[in-house]
């Protein structure tokens, strides 16, 4: 059997549809392109700037919150420049600007690349410090920053993510102008991180979960010595071994706790357990502020 091939073997109404659908692109396309050709060139506006103007132009977006115009001639500067005083300065600076922009993920990236790129640079310690504060400002978010909420009840991710990064600078750099500053926060993440514990062993002592409540407060002694929160997971520790007539672990938390009780062990300076973590922290560091 024989199959004939090609357009001419077609009937003449389909032939003709078909050089019409063809002929209808090939205009459209022609008048695209003249189309296209008659718009004006767009202007680049940093045609012919040097690595100053463009380090000019971004600190003065900066300085107007202009943060995404910031980016943008930061970005411009690397490219056009890469290998320039300014251009180094320019990839710290926009981590700074990712921040201020509410792009955390970026910021941080940006001060990574930094890091890897520079593990020398004078200015290195600044992206160690800022990996930090991206994160414990992502752990308040906007409304915390203004009004003191408890936010050791959130997920402890971010919290744990700033420790993690401060304590990188101050182990690194411990005379750093920003190493005091990182201390005074760990100690506010470290107090967020064990009462967050202290809510999840809560919330298995009111579900009846003994042994899980238990074991959380354990934590919160053997890893967040002097931290407020140590009073708090005795208390639930005699509760869940008072429930699991555990005597002797029952009468062994209850001598604990009288006798740092009475040797103040729980008058921790600094801290006022009267109030919640987040406004600690709002009063000491001036978040509003921050």
């Amino acid at each position: 059997m024989q199959y004939n091939h090609g357009i001419q073997n077609l009937p003449d109404t389909i032939l003709e549809m078909a050089i019409t659908i063809r002929l209808s692109i090939l205009l459209f396309a022609l008048l695209l392109i003249s189309g296209c050709s008659m718009l004006p060139d767009l202007e680049d506006e940093t045609k012919g700037w040097s690595a100053q103007q463009f380090y000019n132009e971004a600190s003065s977006a900066m300085a107007d919150g202009n943060y995404e115009n910031a980016i943008k001639y930061y970005e411009g500067l690397e490219s056009r420049y890469p290998f320039g005083r300014l251009a180094m300065q320019s990839q710290l600076d926009i981590a700074y600007a990712y921040y201020k922009d509410n792009k955390p993920e970026a910021a941080v990236a940006a001060a990574d690349r930094f890091i890897k790129l520079h593990p020398r640079n004078p200015h290195v310690d600044y992206a160690y410090y800022l990996r930090g504060i991206v994160n414990f400002n992502r752990n308040l978010g906007f409304i915390a920053r203004y009004v003191p909420i408890d936010t050791s009840q959130r997920d402890p991710g971010s919290v744990k993510n700033s420790f993690d990064y401060l304590n990188e600078l101050v182990t690194r750099f411990p005379d750093s102008k920003y190493s005091n500053d990182a201390r005074r926060r760990m100690i506010y993440l470290r107090n967020n991180l064990a009462m967050h514990e202290i809510h999840v062993a809560r919330y298995y002592l009111k579900r009846g979960a003994y042994v899980a409540a238990a074991k959380r407060a354990v934590t919160v002694v053997e890893n967040y010595q002097r931290t407020p929160a140590v009073q708090d997971a005795l208390e639930i520790m005699i509760v869940a071994y008072d429930k699991l007539g555990m005597e002797e672990l029952y009468k062994d938390t209850v001598r604990v706790l009288a006798l740092n009780e009475s040797k103040g062990n729980f008058d921790i300076p600094g801290t006022d357990q009267e109030k919640s973590l987040s406004k600690q922290a709002w009063d000491f560091m001036e978040l509003d502020q921050n």
